[in-house]
C-alpha cells in the first residue's frame, strides 16, 4: 500500500496509463510549480492532492459536476 499523501512515478503512470519516463516528467513539472509557490517538495514524490487538482480539476471538498 502506497503513501496516501504522496505519489510516486509508477503510481502516476498507472493512474494515467502513460510510461514511467513521462510520469517522471509530469511529476517534475508539478513539483516545480509547487516549489515556485513556496511549498516544500520531495524529489521522486508529488502531492496526491495537487496531482488530482491539476489533472482532474478537483479542489478540496468539491466534486466536478456534469461528469
Amino acid at each position: 500500500m502506497g503513501n496516501k499523501y504522496l505519489m510516486r512515478a509508477d503510481e502516476i503512470a498507472e493512474e494515467l496509463g502513460v510510461s514511467k519516463p513521462y510520469a517522471y516528467k509530469l511529476m517534475q513539472k508539478l513539483n516545480k510549480e509547487l516549489a515556485e509557490k513556496g511549498f516544500l517538495v520531495i524529489n521522486g514524490r508529488v502531492s496526491r492532492k495537487y496531482f488530482e487538482e491539476q489533472i482532474y480539476g478537483m479542489s478540496a471538498g468539491k466534486e466536478v459536476k456534469g461528469v
